[in-house]
């Protein structure tokens, strides 16, 4: 977590949001993970979210959803996940962060989960489906090895269920853009009020995601929150011929990461 927090304090130093993309681990392969996570750092990203594959995802749309599937069916497994972060991790600057379900985690012995992952190298952990009552035993493990972790606000949330979630976030809070899937959009992001709400009720960073897809999504983005999270745009761009995906990823992202520069007011 110390990491991800020094990536967000010095880009909003350096009068600019934090971009954090998002990858499927396994899709197009685990190597192109690897070499997609060593790319993305190159170019100074704050974090690198990996999703761990799921047969059954709970809010992700169809582009990430499949992605899962042919990562799956490559013969992903969380133990060869765990293992390709494990391996870069010491060349790799920005924050690592797991995306991954909380029938993975339980599945994994809960707070054994959170262990592997530490040990594994990861920074933080989003639990996008983690029922904010049954939290406890993941965040117990969480606070003693020092992780982040992050829990889904939707747009919709009220300033209770808001105090509720965020209580059980470390280091940063995840806000949807929009209800509903995950996947690119047309529309602009209309996250001020989302955000506002959050400023209210913590002191936490905000991370936006859900609908990211262009740089002037991200600029809209980062004018009210500490980062913008693109997934489904960047995994889209990575399907495809693997020798070259981290490339693709590169060349999508750079211009994203031009558009965090920002002039608040």
């Amino acid at each position: 977590m110390h990491r991800m927090m020094q990536r967000l304090q010095q880009d909003r130093a350096d009068g600019r949001g934090s971009l954090m993309p998002f990858v499927t681990a396994g899709s197009p392969s685990i190597e192109a993970t690897v070499a997609t996570i060593l790319a993305l750092d190159r170019l100074g990203v704050a974090a690198v979210e990996v999703g761990f594959p799921f047969s059954d995802p709970i809010a992700d749309g169809p582009v990430i959803a499949a992605s899962m599937d042919r990562a799956l069916r490559a013969g992903t497994t969380v133990a060869g996940t765990m293992q390709a972060i494990k391996s870069v991790r010491p060349d790799v600057g920005c924050a690592l962060i797991a995306m991954v379900s909380m029938s993975i985690v339980h599945r994994h012995g809960g707070p054994d989960f959170v262990r592997q992952a530490h040990e594994a190298g990861f920074d933080a952990l989003i639990v996008p489906d983690m029922d904010v009552d049954a939290a406890e035993q993941v965040l117990e493990a969480v606070d003693r090895l020092g992780m982040g972790l992050a829990l889904l606000v939707a747009p919709t949330s009220t300033p209770e269920r808001i105090r509720a979630i965020t209580a059980r976030c470390r280091g940063f809070v995840y806000a949807l853009a929009r209800a509903g899937l995950t996947g690119t959009s047309d529309a602009p992001p209309d996250v001020a009020g989302t955000v506002a709400a959050l400023r209210a009720e913590t002191g936490l960073p905000v991370a936006v995601g859900f609908g990211i897809s262009t740089a002037e999504h991200v600029s809209m983005v980062v004018r009210h929150a500490d980062a913008a999270i693109v997934g489904s745009a960047l995994v889209r761009v990575m399907d495809g011929d693997v020798d070259t995906a981290h490339e693709r990823a590169a060349e999508f992202i750079r211009p994203l990461m031009a558009a965090c520069q920002f002039a608040r007011g």
